[in-house]
């Protein structure tokens, strides 16, 4: 029989240190929306193929139905929500607003997430740099050059303004 026994986490999400008990396999997206009521990722195939449950970890992206919650005790996360809170977030909701790069919205969350990573290391990348790095979300409403083309924009802003 599993190890039903409940572990204590502290987290940091969206600016906000939360605490709670979670089961050991207790899946970080599920700690997130069950545990700490954060609704800003969304589950989707909750095996790390569609990208929908993207958040930022520690500053970096990563899918967290692949995630347990009890590896990233005392971890920061921002979400899609939490994003509000920061510039390039901000950017980046704009320019996919003004691109058209969200039609239903159930992937955009992760797309924010898997974009502010990607600016945060490499703020001049290329379209092939965008690609790469959005990858490993899927979509199945815009074709995603919108997506890639309010990313292109928000680095092209980044790299014309004083630093």
């Amino acid at each position: 029989m599993a190890d039903q026994s409940l572990h204590e986490i502290n987290l940091t999400i969206d600016g906000n240190r939360l605490s709670g008990a979670v089961e050991a396999r207790t899946l970080l997206i599920f700690a997130i929306r069950d545990i700490f009521r954060s609704k800003a990722p969304h589950i989707g195939c909750e095996s790390g193929r569609c990208g929908a449950c993207t958040v930022l970890l520690d500053g970096r992206p990563v899918k967290s139905c692949m995630v347990l919650a009890v590896q990233v005790d005392n971890s920061v996360i921002i979400t899609a929500a939490g994003l509000a809170d920061d510039e390039v977030g901000k950017l980046l909701q704009s320019s996919f607003k003004k691109h058209h790069a969200l039609q239903c919205g159930y992937c955009t969350p992760g797309f924010l997430s898997a974009a502010h990573g990607l600016l945060s290391d490499n703020s001049e990348p290329d379209e092939d740099d965008v690609r790469q790095a959005l990858r490993g979300n899927l979509c199945r409403c815009t074709g995603y050059q919108h997506i890639v083309d309010a990313v292109l924009e928000v680095a092209g802003a980044l790299s014309e303004s004083p630093r």
